[in-house]
């Protein structure tokens, strides 16, 4: 049915973002064992990268289960209800 693809579609995306986190496609975020490096560019880049895969997963997953953001209602009203388009 279209609900169960539409779930599976944002389902695949979560896991997908979930596994290039998890992957470190992010960065070894603490795995150095070195604390001189803390606060480098690099590293605050790479959790940047890691925060940003873990938002798109609870986007995806918000989704399926209806939790919607702010920004997201926001877009639909510009999107579904402004004059001038």
């Amino acid at each position: 049915s279209l609900t169960q693809s539409r779930h599976s579609r944002h389902l695949g995306a979560c896991a997908a973002a979930l596994a290039r986190f998890g992957r470190g496609d992010s960065g070894d975020i603490g795995d150095s064992g070195d604390s001189s490096d803390i606060g480098d560019s690099s590293d605050i880049g790479d959790l940047a990268v890691a925060a940003e895969q873990l938002r798109v997963a609870r986007r995806e997953l918000g989704r399926v289960t209806g939790q919607v953001g702010a920004e997201e209602v926001l877009d639909i009203i510009f999107r579904d209800f402004c004059v001038g388009k």
